[in-house]
């Protein structure tokens, strides 16, 4: 036994280092970043963050391809399904007004290691989410100059015949990127005027789009002549509705920005609300008009709208729908530059990542160097790579993230909060600093506390009927529910995925783990409400914790089980690479290291009689000193 024990000790150690959490300071509003982002900032940024080459791209190729008219309603859906992880992320947003966004979320709630690989994954997906917009946007420009610029670069470069490479170098996404860094690079206020250009833009000619595609409307578009309003049925929509989820994504740039909003604790869950609202609103429109514009199956995938204004004689405003769809892609190429950053920037000021990515310029109030060195890598991509089979690669990042910070919501609403700092103006003597530190350790056993319940404490009105759960060490049975509850989504996501098609399970069988896993899920539920929440007065909650963030984990589930098996091979690559990092730097280098303390604690069990219980507090308690009553925990003897 004893050669084994040192291992035992390192492995526990080793443990310990990789689910150390990041402690929810009271100073939150302290920042080396400029404060001065508005709601209307805010706003604008979200909505810059979510229409880019959706709107203009992915209406025609869902309604052609997937829902015909009925990709409205798929648009809908998503739109609710996109509202459970934006309501996530408000709560977080509010109470931790910090940048970092899903990283910081889960860096606070469930662990290092999983924080340092939601990280890792959301750099991967802003880099190649700027690129391909930048090749969206070099492609939407060189068509409406006849594909000049293709043709000169191909004649004069030549073609490149390399798997995963592009038939031909992008200079033109890749010096539109390098552009959009240098401004980005000049601070918070110039990106956000820049965006609130390019918005407005955008949002003036959805609205010109919107009201002229109603004037052009042919009700006779959804009729039964022309396949119907859903000529895919129930399926296609709920296929539209897997791909139009991703035309949400990027309203985490709200929560990525708290900490340069000026009141963050009102102005995040109010800015991703509206912007949700406005973007969800312009495309089920948007795609309404469409498809009484055009009929669904004649619609061109790659440029459904202006392509639906030229065939209706309308090429002015097909024009002026193509300049509305570059200043869409900016504010996405904006979004992207300005959150990636401020995602290292949060890493390396934890320790996580390489040091130099930390510096913030002295005038701009910026992560300058995060901005300029990713700013070049992105142009990289874009300049190179073919990144049409790498856009899937985005989903499961962006998905992945959404699931960690729904289960972050759940973990944080039933920890017990962090006692308040509110140091004396006097320093406390040797000997109070030393008591402190004894009864922060001392358990004390003899009565039960008649005080309110805390965080992950059974509800007192259902101990009667419940109370073997206060059986086990207090969090215990929230952590078994909780566990029991991701693994019941994810059981349950890969029998609809898988059950009928790739696992060809017989019906009784499929319709019996349905039930199963079901029930575990609807049982983790019910005992996850059975337990008291955090409740905080000012600050946004999300309603119906946990039902909420469980659907939301549910939903990423099975949106995640839908992609292909090639994105999750280049997945698990991403995430090896991800742990060679990590250990080889992270966690050498994490701050929270050096809060640990360097020895071990002990801690002091004091058994008392139960008459006697006074009269051991003042035995205890220094002179002059008054033991509160929060931080003594009295248990019943047991009778043997």
């Amino acid at each position: 036994m004893a050669p084994g024990l040192p291992s035992t000790a390192s492995l526990a150690r080793l443990c310990q280092k990789l689910n150390r959490l990041k402690p929810l300071e009271e100073s939150t509003m302290e920042t080396s970043l400029r404060r001065c982002l508005s709601t209307l900032d805010l706003t604008l940024l979200g909505v810059g963050g979510m229409v880019g080459s959706g709107l203009y791209v992915l209406t025609g190729t869902v309604a052609k391809e997937m829902a015909g008219p009925a990709v409205l309603v798929s648009f809908g859906v998503a739109a609710v399904a996109s509202l459970l992880a934006a309501l996530c992320y408000a709560e977080f947003g509010a109470r931790v007004p910090r940048t970092g966004s899903a990283y910081l979320f889960t860096y606070v709630s469930m662990g290092e290691l999983w924080a340092f690989l939601i990280g890792w994954n959301v750099l991967l997906e802003y880099l190649i989410g700027g690129a391909a917009v930048a090749r969206a946007w070099s492609g939407y420009l060189d068509a409406m100059f006849s594909h000049r610029i293709r043709n000169f670069t191909e004649a004069h470069v030549g073609v490149l015949q390399v798997p995963l490479l592009a038939h031909y170098p992008d200079f033109l996404a890749a010096g539109i990127l390098l552009l959009a860094s240098t401004l980005v690079s000049c601070g918070a206020r110039v990106s956000s005027w820049l965006n609130h250009l390019f918005s407005v833009v955008s949002l003036g000619v959805i609205l010109f789009i919107i009201t002229l595609g109603f004037i052009l409307a042919r009700p006779h578009n959804w009729s039964a002549a022309e396949g119907g309003f859903a000529p895919f049925g129930f399926s296609g929509i709920m296929a539209g509705t897997a791909t139009c989820f991703y035309a949400f994504v990027g309203f985490d740039v709200i929560a990525a920005s708290s900490e340069e909003a000026q009141n963050p604790k009102r102005a995040v869950p109010v800015a991703i609300a509206i912007s949700l609202g406005l973007v969800a609103g312009a495309y089920i429109l948007v795609s309404t008009v469409l498809t009484l514009m055009e009929p669904w199956h004649s619609l061109d995938p790659d440029s459904a709208l202006a392509d639906a204004f030229y065939r209706r004689g309308y090429s002015w405003a097909g024009f002026i729908v193509a300049a509305g769809s570059i200043c869409a892609m900016n504010t996405v190429l904006l979004s992207n530059l300005f959150s990636l950053p401020r995602i290292v920037y949060a890493m390396a000021t934890d320790g996580l990542f390489f040091q130099v990515f930390a510096y913030v310029h002295p005038r701009t109030q910026v992560p300058v160097v995060g901005i300029l060195v990713f700013g070049v890598l992105m142009a990289f991509l874009a300049l190179l790579l073919d990144l049409e089979a790498l856009v899937q690669f985005l989903s499961i990042g962006t998905l992945l993230a959404y699931t960690f910070v729904a289960t972050s919501i759940i973990v944080l609403r039933f920890q017990k909060p962090p006692p308040p700092n509110s140091p004396g103006p006097a320093s406390p003597g040797p000997m109070a600093k030393e008591y402190d530190s004894f009864s922060d350790h001392i358990h004390l056993v003899g009565a039960q506390q008649a005080s309110a319940p805390e965080p992950g404490q059974l509800r007192p009105a259902l101990r009667p009927y419940l109370g073997f759960l206060d059986r086990y060490i207090p969090g215990a049975a929230v952590a078994w529910a909780l566990g029991s509850l991701v693994t019941s989504a994810i059981t349950l996501g890969c029998v609809l995925v898988f059950g009928g098609s790739a696992l060809h399970l017989p019906r009784w069988v499929y319709i019996l783990l349905v039930l199963l896993s079901s029930v575990v899920f609807l049982l983790s539920l019910l005992v996850l409400g059975a337990h008291q929440q955090q409740c905080q007065q000012d600050s946004f909650q999300i309603p119906l914790v946990p039902v909420t963030p469980a659907l939301s984990v549910l939903l990423n589930v099975c949106l995640m089980l839908k992609l292909s098996y090639l994105t999750w091979l280049r997945f698990s690559i991403w995430l090896l690479i991800g742990l060679a990092v990590y250990f080889g730097y992270g966690i050498r280098h994490s701050k929270e290291s050096l809060r640990e303390p360097s020895g071990p604690t002990a801690t002091h069990y004091v058994v008392f009689p139960s008459g006697g219980l006074e009269e051991a507090l003042q035995a205890v308690q220094p002179p002059g000193q008054v033991l509160a009553q929060e931080s003594v925990h009295v248990e019943q003897p047991t009778r043997l």
